[in-house]
């Protein structure tokens, strides 16, 4: 068996067993496995240092998650653009293709824990029904293979999802969501990333929260796609206690971008049951992303987006660079601090200094210097 699989096999999931693992109180976590599933693989879990620390919030149980904060079970309305049960349609050009129910491990803020690790809502047996409504539908040429984890499925079905999308004439672009590299990097083998390489363009968004994922084991795994000529993004969420903190983020997309991951998409957490003590107030991401922009990297500066209630799809934040806009100008600020002016085209400044003016001025001083 390979060693990703044992580890698998080893994982967490339930109370009693993370309570004696992490020697907790006995009724610290009573009753939390009953309301939402709970995994940790060994490998995960041997990154949590403390009770409570960013590795522990996001994968171990929290008695907040049963406090009832009027959130919901599919706050993004996916059913509503379900058309069969393994496809969410929402986008003109491109469709969700759900393959897999299981994952690595369980995260506490999962947007689809309504779903996840129920084999009866993300089944195998719904993948053919997807793949013919893809081959069906010739508008969509981009295909988002998630989950669950898809990287959780054997490769032998990996690669007959991929060849079977590959063989569609209008799919240009396959992509891959996965929490396995960070999850559980011992995944990344050799023979799944010859598997993968067979089928470009075929793009991969890693989710990493916080720099101490980063491990070595998963940068190696980074390193092994990327090797295989796999363009890597990375979508975090942000929440709180986790990566809630301008200069934690910031040595995260860093760290990500010494990995040859692209940092993609920063999420406002999603109004998901049981996640009221994650979530964080929308300034703090703004905040965050204007502690990025000019302080580091713009190759580290990545899209502040929410995902929109009821099915609305990402819209972009920006904090506020522009103070004004008129007809003449733009009036706006650096990550300084300091106001700019901009002419807008069109607006010659007064007095005129256009290359045409100044070329006419030149032209006339020229002709009396010869008349005299």
């Amino acid at each position: 068996m390979e060693k990703w699989r044992k580890l698998v096999q080893k994982s967490y999931t339930t109370v009693d067993q993370i309570t004696k693992a992490l020697n907790l109180p006995n009724d610290e976590l009573a009753g939390l496995d009953k309301v939402f599933r709970i995994k940790v693989n060994p490998y995960y879990f041997s990154l949590i240092k403390k009770k409570g620390d960013p590795i522990y919030r996001q994968v171990i149980p929290d008695k907040a998650e049963l406090e009832d904060c009027g959130l919901e079970y599919d706050p993004l309305s996916e059913e509503k653009d379900s058309p069969v049960p393994s496809i969410v349609h929402r986008y003109p050009d491109r469709c969700l293709f759900l393959v897999s129910p299981e994952c690595a491990s369980y995260c506490r803020f999962c947007t689809r824990k309504r779903k996840v690790g129920d084999a009866q809502k993300i089944s195998p047996q719904f993948i053919q029904q997807g793949i013919k409504y893809i081959a069906e539908h010739p508008e969509i040429r981009d295909v988002i293979i998630s989950g669950g984890d898809p990287l959780m499925l054997s490769d032998q079905k990996i690669e007959h999802i991929l060849s079977s999308l590959r063989q569609i004439p209008h799919i240009q672009i396959l992509r891959i969501g996965t929490r396995v590299p960070c999850f559980l990097p011992q995944r990344i083998t050799t023979k799944l990333v010859r598997i993968l390489k067979k089928y470009h363009p075929l793009y991969i968004n890693v989710h990493f929260n916080h720099p101490d994922e980063l491990t070595p084991e998963a940068v190696k795994a980074l390193s092994r796609l990327a090797d295989a000529g796999i363009p890597l993004g990375n979508q975090t969420v942000l929440l709180k206690g986790v990566n809630d903190d301008p200069e934690v983020m910031k040595l995260l997309m860093q760290k990500l971008l010494q990995a040859r991951v692209r940092p993609y998409y920063i999420y406002q957490a999603d109004m998901v049951y049981g996640t009221e003590h994650f979530r964080t107030r929308v300034e703090k991401g703004l905040e965050i992303i204007k502690a990025l922009r000019g302080w580091t990297s713009g190759l580290a500066v990545p899209h502040f987006v929410i995902d929109a209630p009821g099915g609305g799809g990402k819209i972009p934040l920006l904090p506020e660079y522009v103070k004004s806009i008129s007809d003449e100008e733009v009036v706006m600020c650096n990550y300084e601090g300091r106001e700019f002016h901009y002419r807008q085209a069109g607006k010659p400044p007064a007095p005129p200094t256009c290359v045409r003016d100044i070329m006419a001025e030149a032209l006339v001083a020229e002709n009396d210097l010869a008349l005299n």
